[in-house]
């Protein structure tokens, strides 16, 4: 028995349109991650960009459970006493809120070539609008899946 390796011509990407009003950060994160590494698809490869582009509306409502809107991001300028850091509430509430689902996706897929090549089929944005309505995206209804899915604010 022979392992099926698929090659890039026979490689299919759909679109896909998620919202994240009142579902949990991880859990949206874990999601968003497989849909993007294609595993969800019977031809997975490892090593292949096999999954879909991702569309994320309303990251800016997206829940966090427990006190983990309290805890810090760290990140360095790169100069000598240069370590900053912000909590994860204060960027949902600034002008970037779509960073936080942007780094749960990121930290969920492997550190190689590959998922940095991934994270370019990503698209979060903070609001309800998208550029992207010519592409008719699928809706993919997160909170129907589980109910641990959402929670209230």
């Amino acid at each position: 028995m022979k392992t099926y390796t698929a090659t890039p011509a026979e490689i299919e990407k759909s679109w896909i349109l998620i919202d994240a009003e009142g579902i949990v950060l991880g859990r949206l994160a874990s999601i968003i991650a497989t849909r993007l590494r294609g595993k969800h698809k019977p031809s997975f490869t490892p090593s292949m960009d096999m999954g879909d582009n991702v569309i994320v509306i309303n990251a800016d409502k997206v829940q966090l459970t427990g006190r983990k809107r309290d805890k810090p991001n760290y990140w360095h300028t790169g100069y000598p006493g240069g370590i900053k850091s912000r909590t994860t509430g204060q960027i949902l509430e600034g002008a970037h809120p779509e960073r936080v689902v942007m780094q749960a996706v990121k930290r969920m897929l492997p550190g190689n070539k590959l998922s940095r090549q991934l994270m370019t089929n990503l698209r979060v944005y903070a609001g309800e609008q998208h550029p992207h309505e010519a592409q008719q995206p699928t809706v993919l209804d997160v909170k129907s899946r589980n109910a641990k899915n959402t929670r209230e604010a």
